[in-house]
């Protein structure tokens, strides 16, 4: 017997006979004599109907407000799923993110998980329930509710698991596994088998979208053993997501591409080229919580140089709001000439180890290819 999390995201949980199939997979877990935690994503579509609903109200949503709102999807689920399960005869019980008591910080629309108090779930558990937790959310030091940010459902499931020593947390989605590429762009695109912790965190932090980036940083902090399967095929090995083997370190060879369509790439010409002007630049952008992804400072001429960095388009007029307020506080007389623009790009990412897709010289070992839109 083993205890095992599984996350289940939007598309599985897309309606009535989708949840019930959920259930009825759990049921037969359940059966085999494994102990069960299930998180749960709001329906498909949902969390977007909210926001848009949200800034039909507000134009730019009051962080907190938004959470409380963005938060209700998964609420739905998990009393839905809990359904499904005690109509076929099993036993269960649903909690969102403040019931189970996971404690994040106050970062609204971003919180990080700082605390989870497993002694609920492990009750329930000893007397044979299924656990059913809202992911993507939590509760701060004050009682507020928080959301952990786009995919934080994955997160809430390898946390889960990290807490409660889980012996697997299996991830189901609306794919089989892991692809060398995005098969809808690429039907030549094959499943893997395994692969490294190191490079799902490549792939998920350059437009991968099967796993969130932190849920994989938490799954390789934790050595939680990580699994991805298809919510809509009954067999299947999925793909494992495991630490480097040995045999594989340091061949420089390709494992996948992977792709994202929602950078937007802001420019700033004119900038004084001195020491330090990228740090009074981006120091702001990053304490604003606006994550930087590609940074780019070219060679200076006549003491000014262009500089570029691309941030998530969801950012896009935040980050630019934030540079006018730089560019004031740094004085116009010393940036006479800055001119920021922006566009939205596709950038492509090729991860090292089994090559794939591409001729061995196409795409240097660990090198980023930018393509313009």
């Amino acid at each position: 017997m083993a205890l095992i999390v599984q996350k289940y995201g939007g598309t599985s949980m897309g309606s009535p006979e989708r949840i019930k199939n959920v259930a009825r997979r759990v049921a037969r877990y359940r059966a085999q004599g494994h102990d069960l935690v299930v998180v749960v994503s709001a329906i498909s579509g949902e969390t977007n109907r909210l926001i848009a609903l949200a800034k039909e109200v507000q134009a730019t949503p009051d962080p907190r407000e938004l959470d409380v709102v963005i938060s209700t999807g998964e609420q739905v689920t998990i009393g839905l799923l809990a359904m499904a399960l005690k109509d076929i005869g099993i036993d269960a019980r649903s909690y969102t993110g403040a019931q189970v008591k996971i404690l994040t910080d106050s970062a609204f629309t971003k919180a990080r998980i700082q605390h989870i108090d497993d002694a609920a779930m492990r009750a329930d558990l000893a007397q044979g329930r299924v656990v059913i937790v809202a992911g993507f959310q939590g509760m701060d030091a004050d009682g507020n509710i928080t959301t952990l940010g786009r995919g934080g459902s994955d997160t809430t499931g390898v946390a889960l698991a990290a807490a409660l020593k889980a012996d697997e947390c299996q991830i189901y989605t609306d794919v089989d596994g892991v692809y060398t590429t995005d098969p809808r762009v690429v039907p030549e695109a094959r499943r893997l088998k395994t692969v490294t912790f190191e490079e799902m965190l490549e792939m998920a932090s350059l437009g991968s979208k099967v796993l969130q980036i932190r849920s994989v940083e938490f799954a390789g902090k934790y050595k939680v053993k990580l699994r991805v399967l298809s919510s809509f095929q009954d067999e299947g090995e999925g793909t494992l997501i495991t630490f480097e083997e040995e045999q594989q370190m340091e061949k420089a060879v390709i494992s996948g591409i992977a792709f994202n369509r929602d950078e937007a790439r802001i420019n700033i010409s004119g900038v004084p080229d001195k020491p330090g002007i990228a740090y009074q630049i981006l120091g702001p952008i990053a304490d604003a919580n606006v994550d930087v992804d590609m940074i780019i400072q070219n060679v200076g001429q006549e003491g000014t140089t262009d500089f570029s960095f691309t941030v998530h388009r969801n950012d896009f007029t935040k980050a630019l709001g934030i540079l006018e307020t730089v560019q004031k506080h740094v004085g116009p007389s010393r940036w006479p000439a800055m001119i920021v623009s922006a566009r939205y790009r596709w950038l492509a990412w090729a991860c090292a180890r089994t090559w794939v897709l591409l001729p061995p010289c196409s795409v240097p070992w660990r090198k980023r290819v930018s393509i313009s839109r």
